[in-house]
């Protein structure tokens, strides 16, 4: 049995995982991840599919832990690329089917309740219920005739959830007696000591703010934890206030959750947003995304009155159900300025407990590690911190250091009897790149022009060239995008022509008549002449047009 993470290993995202024997292999999960700041233009980062097309034969299935987009978010790109049958939590089969119907594409779905056992290829699975921050997360246990797996997914423990569904620690109590050879563990609180905290804090939190209010109340939060938002309607039943739902995201996961009998609430507790000017600012709670600063999010829209039914008013309460995102720290901080000055009440969760952690903390990690027992252990989805931080956790439980594997994207590990080995970089796990329809496409030098062109603009060069003379046959003429404006500085943009003058000079005195040869020389001289003058570093593109 080999295991491979192709995601999800030194980053925060982006998670998929390979598990062989012989002929078989079995995909858990496939999510992407958001760019990085010098990313410019990207929309999405997808894992690295080229191992997967070269033993497309042998693919027997993705399963997926749950619904969140770092764990489904490149299903329909995979999908695209190969057919396969996908085994889902019935939420997240739900969002999986909606990203398919954008893409056009369809699938063979089969739906997995929590206990069930299934066969794919030569994999016997059984889904096991745990608590996180969307409904139906699962843990899988996985065997084949070569070894047991244990993947947790992303899990947190929660003796009172709001659904009232804990996780099954008997479950993963039977699994150690049984015999785990490897555990596959979420890493990404295990710097947190302590427990995470259950959600039923988020209800006495958010009970008070609700008896506290009576203006209007914008709650922000993750369209995904269906949970929380189904006790943000049911609370405004409660105080008397009519549902209104704002942004594309959250619209979309509620209609899902009402098809699918999460949210069994009455009709007649909605009305549409573009209708709430009708209704008494007291009586009125808008659920919306934006929580996490997101440019075209409702709530950024509403920050920057740019939403077409509300205008943030003085009195308004806007909650942020959430806590940013690592790299949506500056953005949250900027809609939370402008709700300020509009002198709208606002309510973090720095301050308040309006929102907790769908992972577990560092003593509910000892407590799965306890019940499980594995032979071996792998520490997932975590940055390099995380994985070490988790790795010297098992340590700490008495397992052999010899036994942990802090492992790279396209590492293998190979499970032997009772042998475990490391077979480093057995698959390709760059990003991948998705910019608008391109995949792919846009590689390193590209991101490095992007960067460049954010940071010190562009200068086009049109020179027009006699085919006959191979003169000059009209004047150098000098574009400029991002540099400076050109009306305010002439004198620099004359001795710039006069520069690429030069440069024509040059490439004639040489005797050549290769035009690439004078784009190289127009281009270095330019570079010089403009970093001299100005200390910057455009990109400079010349264009030789033969007349």
């Amino acid at each position: 049995m080999r295991i491979m993470p192709l995601g999800g290993l030194k980053e925060i995202g982006k998670n998929i995982t390979l598990v062989e024997y012989k002929d078989d292999i079995l995909i858990i999960d496939c999510g992407f991840s958001f760019p990085e700041d010098e990313m410019f233009g990207i929309d999405v980062v997808i894992p690295d599919f080229t191992y997967l097309k070269e033993n497309l034969e042998k693919i027997r299935g993705l399963i997926i832990t749950h619904g969140h987009e770092d764990h489904i978010g490149g299903v329909p790109f995979l999908l695209k690329e190969i057919n396969i049958p996908v085994y889902a939590p019935p939420l997240a089969m739900g969002l999986i089917r909606n990203k398919l119907k954008e893409h056009g594409l369809s699938m063979d779905e089969h739906v997995i309740d929590a206990g069930a056992v299934f066969n794919v290829g030569a994999f016997r699975i059984e889904a096991i219920h745990t608590n996180h921050s969307i409904a139906d997360a699962m843990a899988y246990s996985i065997k084949c005739p070569a070894g047991h797996l244990v993947h947790t997914g992303d899990f947190k423990i929660d003796y009172s959830p709001l659904d009232g569904k804990r996780i099954d620690l008997a479950k993963f109590a039977q699994l150690g007696q049984e015999g785990v050879d490897v555990l596959m563990c979420d890493s990404t609180n295990v710097l947190r000591p302590g427990y995470t905290p259950s959600e039923r804090v988020v209800v006495d939190s958010m009970n008070e703010i609700f008896s506290k209010t009576d203006k209007r109340l914008i709650i922000a939060t993750f369209s995904s934890n269906i949970y929380r938002i189904k006790y943000f309607m049911e609370a405004s039943i409660k105080y008397g206030r009519k549902i209104a739902i704002s942004g594309r995201s959250m619209e979309n996961v509620s209609t899902l959750a009402r098809e699918l009998g999460y949210l069994d609430l009455p009709e007649s507790a909605f009305v549409d947003i573009r209708k709430i000017g009708n209704i008494p600012d007291a009586n009125i709670t808008i659920i919306t995304t934006g929580s996490q600063g997101e440019p075209m999010s409702a709530l950024t829209r509403m920050a920057n009155d740019a939403h077409r039914a509300v205008k943030l008013k003085s009195g308004d309460t806007v909650v942020f159900s959430s806590s940013p995102i690592p790299g949506n720290a500056k953005a949250v901080t900027n809609i939370v300025n402008k709700l300020y000055e509009k002198k709208v009440n606002v309510f973090l969760s720095d301050f308040v407990d309006i929102h907790v952690s769908g992972h577990a903390c560092k003593e509910e990690l000892k407590l799965i590690h306890s019940l499980v027992r594995p032979r071996f252990f792998i520490p997932a989805h975590g940055e390099y911190r995380h994985l070490r931080e988790h790795a010297h956790l098992a340590e700490s439980l008495g397992m052999d250091r010899g036994n942990i594997f802090v492992m790279n994207n396209g590492d293998a590990l190979r499970i032997t009897g009772k042998q475990a080995k490391i077979e480093p970089s057995q698959a390709s796990a760059e990003d991948v790149l998705v910019d608008g329809y391109g995949v792919g496409d846009v590689g390193n030098v590209v991101l490095r022009d992007r960067k460049q062109l954010s940071e010190s603009g562009l200068i086009v060069i049109a020179v027009s060239i006699d085919s006959n003379s191979g003169l000059l046959a009209a004047r150098p003429e000098l574009i400029t995008r991002g540099f400076i404006y050109v009306k305010e500085n002439m004198p620099l943009i004359n001795e710039a022509t006069d520069t690429v003058y030069d440069s024509i000079e040059k490439w004639n005195s040489s005797g050549s008549e290769d035009y690439n040869a004078l784009k190289s020389i127009i281009k270095d001289d330019m570079r010089g002449f403009i970093y001299k003058k100005t200390r910057r570093s455009p990109v400079i593109l010349p264009i030789i047009m033969n007349i």
